[in-house]
């Protein structure tokens, strides 16, 4: 799914008061139907002008053809914006009713008329738009009094959309466990009923032996598991793994696509030591990575809060990019701003830095406990540099928060076995400190990109608190 056009759906609600200047409402409701229509990352969805007067919403009845026709389009998010004063209690009614994410703009003001007449006065009806919001307790991010055409208000409005698609994701998700968290990680743990009745979420469990037993029965010479060793080898080098390993990563991986389809999983966890290596024998990083480069995002350890937060990481990104699974591991020998982002094996082949090769090699911690041929299946490389954001979910008694850190991957050493990079963090000793005092575990989600905006908007409309470090 990486690199697919996303096309989130935005409702835009011109908002306008009789008796001010209903022409002058037309011409913004105009401009910004134009300046937002612009945007790749939106389809933007409105009333024209056979659904309301002038294309404008300005009492109940406009409201209510807003609702119904906004329903019908499947509206991901609402702009509702003050063309001219705007009518607080339409406004208030369309966000009430579609229980969406919300953003709210007012428009800067023609000249005053020689008479001394103000034709649109927008900041003042914006404040009785944004205080009927705050009344009914519905979440809403302000872009400002703005022209349309302005960038720093069309940024505003990629950040929200991409903040509604993040919503759209999480909300609802079905997290497949693929067996328990392993025994002594606590860590794991998550809270099915809170997931329920906050985010209308589920956590899907699957036994390892039901995936033991679908492995059996797939052939070896199927067409998809055929397809994804040759994939497999065109950019990795596999020299000392049989062929018979690569295909039980392949039949792995093809029978984890083929579940999560039928089950409408979104995400999943599985639980990566060491049954699977003891009776399948292999490790499964790889194909873990492999799986969140197409788009059904993979967590360690039957991770479901590091699972979601994957999601809402790659949902941000409206899918152009793809997260890397990661412990927060040691600092640097020598250089105290930078700490190593690690895992065993799982990260995206796409973040591989150039002229980084990606070995399929044994697991470097497991193959103590299981030797090296039952534990290949890691895909190891240093990642691409660049800024990079940071995230962690977690709940404790029934309070979600959101841990958010930026940095940037660095060109590097000293090389370590695994998926890895070495990141800068400046206030890294503060970092450190809110991880502690906070309650975040040792997982976390790391993406390419500064996206610490968007993130930070869609907890906003979830609830979620967010923790910035």
């Amino acid at each position: 799914m990486t690199g697919e056009s996303v096309k989130v759906r935005l409702g835009f609600v011109p908002l306008h008061r009789e008796p001010f200047d209903e022409e002058w409402a037309k011409k913004l409701r105009n401009r910004t139907i134009e300046a937002l229509s612009r945007l790749e990352e939106l389809a933007l969805i409105y009333p024209d002008e056979k659904l309301t007067k002038n294309g404008l919403v300005r009492n109940d009845q406009d409201a209510s053809k807003t609702i119904e026709f906004f329903k019908s389009q499947g509206v991901h998010g609402l702009i509702l914006g003050t063309m001219t004063f705007g009518d607080e209690v339409a406004g208030s009614s369309i966000a009430q009713a579609m229980r969406v994410p919300t953003l709210v703009f007012g428009t800067k003001e023609p000249p005053i008329s020689v008479e001394g007449f103000r034709s649109s006065d927008s900041f003042c009806g914006t404040l009785s738009l944004t205080s009927g919001l705050y009344r009914r307790k519905i979440p809403f991010d302000f872009a400002g009094i703005v022209f349309p055409e302005e960038s720093p208000f069309l940024e505003k409005v990629r950040i929200f959309a991409r903040a509604c698609s993040s919503v759209k994701a999480f909300l609802g998700a079905k997290v497949g466990v693929f067996g328990p968290r392993p025994e002594r990680f606590e860590t794991c743990t998550y809270n099915e009923v809170a997931m329920m009745n906050k985010f209308g979420q589920r956590a899907v469990p699957y036994d390892l032996t039901s995936i033991l037993l679908g492995l059996n029965r797939m052939p070896g010479d199927d067409p998809g598991v055929t397809r994804v060793v040759e994939q497999i080898k065109s950019y990795a080098e596999v020299t000392g793994i049989p062929v018979e390993n690569l295909l039980k990563m392949a039949k792995l991986e093809v029978l984890l696509k083929n579940m999560a389809e039928k089950d409408g999983l979104s995400a999943l966890g599985f639980r990566c030591w060491t049954e699977i290596q003891d009776i399948y024998g292999i490790s499964v990083c790889h194909v873990l990575g492999r799986l969140t480069e197409q788009g059904l995002v993979s967590a360690c350890e039957s991770d479901v809060y590091g699972a979601l937060t994957m999601l809402m990481q790659y949902w941000a990104t409206l899918g152009e990019s793809v997260p890397h699974f990661v412990d927060w591991t040691i600092r640097h020998p020598e250089k105290e701003d930078l700490v190593l982002m690690w895992h065993c094996g799982n990260a995206p082949p796409s973040l591989a830095c150039a002229g980084c090769k990606l070995a399929i090699r044994y697991h470097s911690i497991l193959y103590r406990a299981v030797g090296e041929e039952r534990s290949q299946g890691t895909g190891e490389f240093r990642l691409k540099p660049g800024p990079v954001t940071i995230n962690r979910l977690v709940e404790y008694d029934g309070e979600f928060k959101m841990l958010t850190v930026s940095g940037e991957i660095v060109e590097e050493g000293p090389y370590t076995r695994g998926s890895y990079s070495w990141v800068r963090i400046k206030n890294l000793d503060e970092v450190y400190r809110r991880l502690v005092d906070e309650g975040f575990i040792h997982h976390a989600s790391m993406i390419h990109g500064d996206i610490s905006r968007e993130i930070e908007s869609a907890c906003r409309f979830l609830g979620i608190r967010v923790v910035k470090a």
